[in-house]
């Protein structure tokens, strides 16, 4: 979801390095003395964006995502390597933790929503699809993976991009760097103050303008991620649908407008908010015993903001 810098007059040495992936608009932007040295590091980690892009992309036939889903519905099993084991393992923990909610096996839903069209799926489309979700029905041993329905698919599209965030932080970290952030689409990882202390300075998008700001956050660390119901939507009848999906009904979630949450991990902050979108008027409970500091705004505009004291605060702030 979409989150900025707010507007800064003195940057300082600070140098941005922009890019494309994973269907977002996405920076790097670090402090230091060798911009050339700031280059490097900034390249290697987009490099890895990109590398996690292609291998788990599910609009390519040559991903680890797109060989899984090939074979569901076969009597064979698809071996992955290790880091493909860890992501299925964290998605195997979401669905635990999210008591089903965060379901890695909900993306067949896209089959039946367009929001590219203001119209709703047509009748028996969403019954048709639901018996293919539920992580339950996975045949996951830690090595093999198998999909025992024909039609049945995984989807790492709920972590993808906070994961690729977490590593590209990694990698400038391991390459020296200490003053900066990663940001991918809106899910930020934030890798250190700025050379002179401060914190970098965040606004969270108004749900409802598009070129406006609800409220701001500023970093020295962790990770910042949003989920809302402004970025994939269709009106229609005075209704708002968007593209985050209940994989009990195959309907979209319409108690909040946006959840921001401030995590040590960007993979943690985007759990998180997708979660509490699910959870509907059970958010803020769910959030309060997470430990994380987090805002939430409803449908209505208002905000519900909690976290630790001595953690990071979100600043009312409304511009255009």
């Amino acid at each position: 979801m979409p989150i900025f810098p707010v507007s800064d007059v003195s940057l300082g040495a600070s140098v941005g390095f922009g890019f494309q992936a994973m269907s977002s608009r996405c920076e790097i932007r670090l402090e230091g003395d060798d911009e050339a040295v700031l280059a490097r590091a900034a390249q290697d980690a987009i490099a890895e964006v990109r590398r996690i892009e292609q291998k788990y992309s599910r609009y390519r036939a040559d991903s680890i995502v797109s060989q899984i889903n090939a074979a569901a519905g076969t009597d064979e099993p698809v071996v992955v390597d290790d880091e493909t084991a860890s992501l299925l393992a964290f998605a195997e923990r979401l669905h635990g933790w999210s008591d089903g909610l965060f379901d890695v096996t909900s993306g067949v839903l896209r089959r039946a929503w367009d929001f590219r069209r203001a119209q709703l799926p047509p009748p028996g489309a969403l019954e048709a699809l639901l018996p293919l979700i539920g992580w339950q029905q996975v045949e996951w041993d830690g090595r093999r993976i198998r999909l025992p329905r024909a039609g049945m698919e995984i989807d790492f599209g709920g972590f993808g991009k906070e994961y690729a965030a977490d590593r590209a932080a990694a990698l400038l970290a391991g390459a020296g760097q200490r003053h900066g952030f990663v940001n991918l689409g809106g899910d930020i990882r934030v890798l250190g103050a700025r050379a002179d202390g401060r914190g970098w300075r965040f606004g969270i998008q108004h749900p409802r303008r598009a070129d406006g700001t609800i409220a701001s956050v500023e970093m020295a660390g962790g990770a910042l991620a949003t989920s809302g119901d402004y970025e994939r939507h269709f009106e229609l009848d005075g209704r708002r649908y968007c593209h985050v999906l209940d994989p009990r009904s195959g309907w979209p979630v319409s108690a909040w407008a946006s959840v921001s949450v401030v995590a040590p991990a960007c993979v943690a902050a985007g759990a998180l908010t997708t979660i509490a979108m699910l959870k509907g008027a059970a958010a803020p409970d769910f959030l309060a015993t997470e430990g994380a500091s987090w805002l939430a705004v409803d449908t209505s505009l208002r905000r519900f903001q909690g976290g630790p004291t001595d953690g990071c605060r979100f600043d009312d702030e409304e511009s255009s």
